[in-house]
């Protein structure tokens, strides 16, 4: 499980810039069993309305491309 939060952590950093270019940020959370990633959304991303498709069409697409086995992506909000 190591080794796919690694994965899950290089390929998050992937996009951080073009996130905190717009004033936020991600923060892994977990990756559990299941293959769900559980991250939270920071700065203007927390609140901002368009943070779910920015997880959906941007995060979680990025990291199942990337990292074998990732079924979604869950934002834990605060």
């Amino acid at each position: 499980m190591a080794e796919i939060k690694e994965q899950v952590e290089k390929a998050l950093g992937d996009i951080r810039p073009a996130l905190q270019a717009d004033g936020g940020d991600i923060e892994l959370v977990d990756v559990l069993d299941d293959g769900v990633v559980q991250v939270r959304l920071q700065g203007a991303c927390a609140g901002c309305p368009m943070s779910q498709l920015t997880l959906t069409n941007g995060v979680e697409r990025h990291l199942k491309n990337v990292v074998p086995g990732i079924e979604r992506v869950e934002n834990l909000g605060f």
